[in-house]
């Protein structure tokens, strides 16, 4: 028998033998570039460009399934609250941080007996944050154990493609325009890598400040180049002076000023950029119709 058909006759018999084995034969002989996700990554910001690097207008929550709990946070929020002390160096919760300008450094941690994968490690330039993701089936820690930004990982690999659940995660931020996430979020990414390019997909679900699971995704290229900037010294400053100690910048309820600048300036009834699940859908375009139909009360 030749060797051609030998190996056609083993491939038909893995094809038999029920999924398991075909799913265990399939990352066995993919390739090796689409397991591996070392590297050092770039953002390609070409997505969602306003939010993720000037940063989003005020009171603009169109798209987003917050509940009024997070509509009355965000509108009582003040950016002067950025120059306090405590929030300027303040680090973007892991949900979040990959939105920006960043570099991404990935890297797998193995056991020196095994060479198994005990963990895929992050460096993310942005507040210079470590991140672990284990990969050795460990549980997760006691919901009373301490919270922290980027919060306690697990992953494992479906295919090509690395699932990640992250939970005990400090309270951080929706949007930066105020809209809160609490710290009872939790975290599904998955991180899909084509050739030299890098998906990541998050999925967040908040049981205080969001009714339904909230999507995202950003997009990064390896950087084959030296000189990238890995460091982000930041250093607490007064900002402000004479500002009274432990004033806090806030609006009270019905007193933003900005309430209507961005709903103002693209021409929009005010009940979109409020946002909510409703302005997720296209049904909501036959809302607008009719909201923009009607007179504008005075």
């Amino acid at each position: 028998m030749s060797n051609v058909n030998r190996c056609g006759i083993a491939a038909a018999a893995l094809l038999l033998v029920g999924t398991p084995a075909f799913a265990q034969f399939s990352m066995s002989f993919a390739p090796a570039a689409a397991l591996d996700l070392s590297g050092n990554w770039s953002p390609v910001l070409d997505e969602d460009v306003p939010e993720r690097i000037p940063g989003p207008e005020l009171v603009n929550y169109a798209g987003l399934p917050i509940t009024d709990g997070a509509r009355l946070w965000a509108e009582s929020w003040d950016a002067s609250r950025l120059t306090l002390p405590e929030h300027q160096c303040q680090v973007h919760v892991a949900p979040y941080i990959y939105r920006g300008p960043l570099n991404l450094r990935i890297w797998v941690e193995k056991d020196p007996q095994s060479q198994r994968v005990i963990a895929i490690k992050q460096y993310i330039s942005t507040y210079e944050q470590n991140r672990t993701i284990w990969m050795d089936d460990r549980p997760h820690p006691s919901p009373n154990a301490a919270h922290t930004w980027m919060g306690f990982s697990t992953g494992k690999w479906q295919g090509n493609i690395l699932t990640v659940y992250t939970t005990h995660i400090k309270q951080g931020w929706v949007r930066r325009d105020g809209l809160p996430e609490s710290d009872q979020a939790t975290l599904v990414e998955h991180f899909i890598r084509h050739d030299n390019h890098l998906t990541h997909v998050s999925i967040v679900t908040d049981p205080v400040y969001l009714t339904e699971p909230l999507i995202k995704t950003q997009d990064f290229q390896l950087n084959l180049q030296e000189g990238q900037n890995w460091l982000y010294p930041c250093e607490y400053v007064e900002e402000v002076s004479g500002r009274p100690q432990g004033e806090v910048p806030n609006y009270l309820p019905g007193k933003n000023p900005f309430l209507h600048e961005y709903a103002d300036q693209y021409h929009l009834p005010l009940d979109a950029a409020l946002g909510g699940a409703k302005t997720m859908y296209p049904e909501y375009q036959q809302r607008l119709k009719v909201l923009m139909a009607a007179p504008a009360k005075k």
